[in-house]
């Protein structure tokens, strides 16, 4: 490299650099600007920054509070009914003293043996879809939506017409119309039937075989008809709530991962700690800020929610604001981000302008 040439460098990046340290100087507000789409791809509205206050801490908590017990009240079953009879349930049906009465060989499902025993229904009373059984004597009895104390009781009136003083034993020998399907990260996922013992959401995980260590304890989701309802387990067992169950499933914390990028020592992943971490924490477990590049005036959290995107800001230079970071929870799939300082972006800027012009430059400066 020619002298002439190392002088042009050194000139440039003197004028370069007095430059931006004038604008620096003459307090050039820190910013960082947010694009989003629709899902057309056309460009919506920027969304306002919130800066992290304790007044918007207070309001995120309560808000936290009311979606944690918005509807729980229809979930919690303080005295379970007894067991329903339903379509498709085999019943056992004993008449004392009329062992010709006895359902064994009427449901046996073909007239020829089935060696394998894979067409076979279960002996007994299997209820229809119409929620019938045929009895000896009574003909089709409907049963469906009883308890077994009010089946047997009906078929001991009707058979009255029949028998003197008929003695009958009912019982549910085989559950098939209500089923709890489990799914997510429990030992073994599946179908759980539902019989005589009331099925609450303890009892559920238990018979699937627990959780595994990677579930996330705050965030089970029970599936009811049309409904869907959000449960944080350590809650739900403090209040007591055993509900009747249609559908559960566990996620997995991998599905509760918050991601922190930007100017920290260590960008990546976190997994929250069954469905809690702070921005404190998540900064701590990354690095913190760096403090070559990061501007701690720019700590942002990036959160989609189902109407909008919010953006909050948090000024870490501001006394208080250690403590506001701790008390500040994040959300699933929370996005933190710690933009760069000016005098970094200056710096990037000029190596993409001119490459090797910096170094070259104070090279060049140290040599004189």
């Amino acid at each position: 490299m020619n002298a002439s040439y190392t002088q042009f460098l050194a000139r440039a990046y003197a004028a370069v650099l007095a430059g931006s340290f004038a604008l620096v100087l003459a307090g050039c507000a820190p910013s960082i600007h947010f694009r989003s789409q629709d899902r057309s791809g056309a460009d919506e509205p920027t969304p306002p920054t919130e800066m992290i206050t304790e007044k918007l801490i207070a309001a995120e908590r309560q808000q936290h509070r009311e979606e944690a017990n918005l509807d729980l009240e229809k979930l919690l079953v303080p005295n379970p009914a007894p067991y329903a009879i339903g379509n498709g349930d085999v019943l056992s049906i004993v008449v004392w003293d009329h062992p010709e009465l006895a359902g064994n060989a009427l449901n046996t499902g073909s007239l020829l043996p089935d060696p394998s025993g894979a067409n076979s229904a279960p002996p007994g009373f299997v209820v229809d879809h119409q929620g019938r059984i045929q009895f000896p004597l009574i003909g089709m009895v409907g049963v469906e939506g009883q308890t077994e104390e009010q089946a047997r009781a009906l078929l001991t009136t009707k058979l009255a017409k029949y028998l003197a003083n008929p003695n009958v034993t009912l019982r549910v020998q085989s559950y098939r119309s209500k089923r709890v399907y489990i799914d997510g990260e429990v030992k073994s996922p599946g179908l759980q039937a539902i019989n005589d013992i009331p099925m609450t959401l303890v009892e559920a995980i238990n018979r699937s075989g627990g959780l595994l260590p990677s579930a996330d304890q705050s965030s089970i989701v029970l599936e009811r008809g049309q409904q869907r309802y959000r449960i944080n387990l350590r809650d739900l067992v403090q209040k007591g709530i055993n509900p009747g169950l249609v559908m559960l499933a566990v996620h997995s914390r991998d599905e509760s991962k918050v991601f922190v990028s930007g100017e920290v020592l260590t960008p990546k992943a976190l997994t929250m700690h069954d469905g809690r971490l702070t921005l404190n924490e998540a900064l701590g477990e990354s690095g913190g800020i760096s403090p070559l590049s990061g501007d701690a005036r720019q700590v942002y959290v990036v959160r989609k929610t189902d109407d909008r995107t919010r953006v909050f800001q948090l000024d870490a230079r501001v006394a208080g604001s250690l403590a506001m970071a701790e008390s500040f929870e994040l959300q699933p799939k929370d996005i933190v981000y710690v933009a760069a300082t000016p005098l970094a972006n200056w710096n990037r800027n000029l190596s993409l302008l001119i490459p090797g012009a910096l170094p070259s430059a104070v090279s060049a400066t140290n040599r004189r």
